[in-house]
């Protein structure tokens, strides 16, 4: 989201930050206390820039922290790492897959063929329950009939592919296969 920096050498500018799957909002403080309850209403992370003879606010949001300006860039990305955690720990980031075929994860991306890429999507509909190996083979190969071992060998390629970005697909017997994160299991 928007927000506005204290730069000494300019006046405040406007910019976007973004990290990964979510963007922080660094907000001047008091300044900007208008962007400020806007952003909370969107439960949109916030790093407040309180300006040097300020009062700091009271952060009662766990998506808020604020630093109090001049700030080092070490300690405002320190600050910008433990809201980016706390989201995550909220709202666990989805796996994304584009039209060409380019599955997206935590920052990491890998390219699948198309029947991979009609696989996962499937699986990331649903990403974190059980597909049935059924609906699973029929989104691959809806014009026949394929064979166990079909599937079987593009799950195993597709297993392989997705070690680099962090996601695994876990086998539950007799229900299907379940796409998960492959450090959290969920």
């Amino acid at each position: 989201m928007f927000g506005s920096v204290y730069h000494p050498e300019t006046e405040s500018k406007r910019f976007w930050l973004t990290f990964l799957a979510m963007d922080v909002a660094l907000i001047r403080w008091p300044s900007d206390e208008s962007l400020r309850r806007e952003l909370a209403e969107l439960r949109q992370p916030r790093l407040l820039l309180v300006d040097s003879d300020a009062q700091p606010p009271k952060c009662t949001d766990v998506l808020e922290d604020w630093v109090r300006l001049p700030v080092s860039r070490a300690d405002r990305n320190a600050r910008i790492r433990t809201l980016e955690s706390r989201v995550e720990t909220q709202h666990p980031p989805t796996p994304a897959l584009n039209g060409s075929g380019t599955l997206q994860y935590r920052g990491e991306s890998t390219q699948l063929s198309a029947i991979q890429s009609d696989l996962v999507r499937l699986l990331i509909e649903r990403f974190g329950a059980v597909v049935s190996r059924e609906d699973l083979a029929a989104v691959a190969w809806p014009d026949s009939d394929a064979s166990d071992n079909n599937l079987d060998v593009t799950i195993g390629r597709l297993r392989r592919q997705l070690v680099p970005v962090g996601l695994r697909i876990r086998t539950v017997r007799s229900r299907g296969y379940l796409l998960a994160d492959a450090e959290t299991g969920r």
